[in-house]
């Protein structure tokens, strides 16, 4: 023992000489020690001791310059920010020129707190200095775009009043990333609880969220951490991130659950190409459930973590594009979230001007496809810390997030907000529909398939639910759609509807009752379109066309009469020719796309079989029409 403490001070003594021999602000023994050993406990991570020693520097020598950068970096290093500034500060005053650094490290910091006229001053000075790397220098004159956004933005405070969704949500634990269900019905959120992170769930009742419970013991885990979630707008698919799990590709991953009655199915890992030997995390899916968002760090970026996507084709997901420098920059974005109308994309990020820390942004599709330079939300929604998790309620109104520095319950607490009307994404509303059996009304999982007749494009896509026959979409208000539904064994179902002066605010319902085929069956064809007296197709007929072509290959047995009507506008004979052309149209249409002849006959039928009485326009319109009839199954 005694050879020990002899070797440590002999130890000591020779660091000690090597202290002195170099050149600092103070000639002073004492505060030297000090200094010195204080480095030595930096060295072996004894702070709290590193952080008495130097105290004891500066109480030997108050100007000791080095002292008060030591400990200016340690308060910093303890995210200490007050104490760290005041100390960087004296360092200014004693020796303007002593390190550049100090300036860097004092913009970052008076930012984080608000004080934007003092960082601009301390980062101007900055980057004065010769020689500074070209990695520093982008930092340096980010934080300067960061202090004239900022005080602009203060002289414009956006409205913010953030409500607390009260105990029911929040606990002394952390709460935070809420998502919801387009109908609002279910909120989806993340709570950690002693370095676990499990997902949690409430129900919507009397306008009131109930008390939160555990989503699924198939999702959740003991070992491992489940977070970051998204949820489909009809909140049967969870999407979320896993890491560290025996089946992953790296350290974080996204699976993906489908809702099973009451509870969830085992969690699938999305594998390649969406998840890497790299990071992969906070999942956000379209409403239309074909294009997933989520981050990542894998190469290929624009430098820190990027946001990227994938859409669904018909081998699966493609490779991940990233979304561009409009999006990303060389430092991190992350938090995506994709509203309803698949045109307002929300995130956070520290590469774009802003206040301070991680801010909170909105892009907007462009009329080129492409996402447009983000807007800041602005002040107080954003402030010098770290903002993050922001989603959206289907309507745009309201906002969720989560804060630990509202009060509160303890740690993060979720709360919502009314979102300033031109932070809002485009109106939409969403549809709610069940589909049974129309003889026996029992629910029936069926194929439901939405269309935009204005782009003929499908935008919902997916089974209603064995259970319960339901099925829920979310879609841009004030257009006219399709609304297709296919079963086998069953005639398919076609319809269309306007959401033009729909209330976005309700929902749009829906009940579909299903016939199973029979001969003699009849479907009409309601997405099948003309121009007056034309019997050319209209380019927005062929959704429907392909589905009398699937419906045909689902049921290979069934043989059809394709049909053509009129009103009585008009001669007989004109009237008999058009119904006849229009229906040949059709059956052409089938026949060169793939549909045996043998299958199809075709026949007009004039004004012989109206629906409806022809007593005006709106019946005239029902009796103008094209079906199909089951002729031999």
């Amino acid at each position: 023992m005694k050879v020990t403490v002899l070797y440590l001070l002999l130890l000591f003594n020779a660091c000690f000489a090597v202290a002195q021999q170099r050149q600092y602000s103070t000639t002073n023994s004492n505060a030297i020690k000090y200094y010195a050993r204080a480095g030595e406990s930096l060295d072996s991570r004894q702070y709290s001791e590193a952080l008495n020693l130097l105290k004891q520097a500066i109480e030997a020598d108050p100007n000791f310059v080095e002292a008060h950068a030591q400990l200016g970096d340690l308060y910093r290093l303890q995210q200490q920010y007050g104490q760290a500034r005041s100390e960087y500060v004296k360092v200014t005053e004693l020796k303007p020129d002593f390190s550049r650094s100090i300036y860097l490290k004092l913009g970052e910091i008076e930012i984080s707190s608000g004080q934007y006229t003092s960082a601009k001053q301390h980062l101007e000075k900055y980057i004065t200095y010769p020689n500074i790397t070209a990695k520093d220098n982008y930092y340096a004159r980010k934080l300067l775009a960061d202090c004239d956004f900022s005080l602009n933005a203060l002289q414009h405070p956006v409205a913010f009043k953030p409500v607390n969704l009260g105990a029911e949500i929040n606990t002394a634990n952390d709460e935070y990333l809420p998502v919801a269900t387009a109908d609002e019905g279910t909120l989806i959120f993340t709570r950690k609880i002693d370095n676990n992170e499990d997902f949690y769930k409430s129900l919507k009742q009397n306008s009131r969220w109930s008390t939160a419970s555990n989503l699924s013991r198939v999702i959740n885990t003991p070992d491992y951490n489940e977070g970051a979630q998204s949820i489909s707008q009809d909140g049967k698919y969870l999407f979320f991130t896993g890491c560290n799990r025996p089946d992953g590709l790296g350290r974080c991953d996204i699976y993906v659950s489908k809702r099973s009655g009451e509870d969830w199915s085992k969690p699938f890992n999305l594998t390649s190409p969406i998840n890497s030997p790299g990071w992969e995390s906070q999942p956000s899916i379209s409403a239309d459930g074909r294009t997933l968002y989520f981050v990542s760090n894998r190469k290929g970026g624009y430098g820190g973590y990027d946001i990227w996507k994938s859409t669904v084709t018909g081998r699966g997901w493609s490779e991940p594009e990233n979304l561009g420098p409009n999006i990303n920059t060389a430092l991190d974005e992350q938090s995506p979230f994709i509203h309803p109308d698949d045109s307002t994309f929300y995130f956070c990020s520290n590469g774009w001007p802003g206040l301070g820390g991680k801010d909170l942004f909105v892009s907007r599709l462009g009329k080129d496809g492409k996402w447009q330079k983000p807007e800041n939300l602005g002040y107080p929604i954003n402030s010098g810390g770290d903002e993050n998790g922001l989603t959206l309620t289907a309507n745009g109104n309201y906002a969720f997030f989560a804060s630990n520095a509202l009060g509160g319950y303890g740690g993060y607490d979720i709360y919502t907000f009314e979102l300033p009307a031109a932070l809002r994404p485009r109106s939409v509303t969403y549809v709610k529909g069940t589909v049974t059996d129309a003889q026996t009304q029992r629910p029936i999982e069926a194929i439901v398939e939405i269309i935009d007749l204005g782009t003929n494009q499908p935008v919902f896509k997916d089974l209603s639910s064995a259970s319960q026959g339901d099925f829920l979409a979310t879609l841009t208000s004030g257009k006219n759609y399709a609304l297709n539904i296919s079963k086998s064994g069953y005639l398919f179902y076609s319809d269309n509807f306007s959401l033009k002066g729909h209330d976005a605010t309700k929902s749009y319902n829906v009940s579909v009752n299903m016939n199973p085929i029979e001969i003699g069956g009849k479907v009409i064809l309601k997405n099948i379109f003309f121009d007056t007296n034309s019997f050319a197709l209209k380019e927005e007929s062929k959704t429907e066309l392909k589905l009398i072509a699937d419906f045909l290959a689902m049921n290979p047995q069934v043989r059809i009469e394709i049909s053509g009507h009129t009103d009585n506008v008009g001669t007989d004979v004109s009237n008999q020719k058009l119904s006849e052309n229009r229906a040949k149209s059709v059956y052409e249409y089938l026949n060169v796309h793939g549909v045996n002849a043998a299958k199809l006959v075709y026949k007009g039928y004039g004004k012989a079989q109206p629906v409806v009485p022809n007593t005006n326009a709106d019946n005239r319109a029902k009796n103008r029409r094209t079906e199909f009839k089951v002729i031999s199954k």
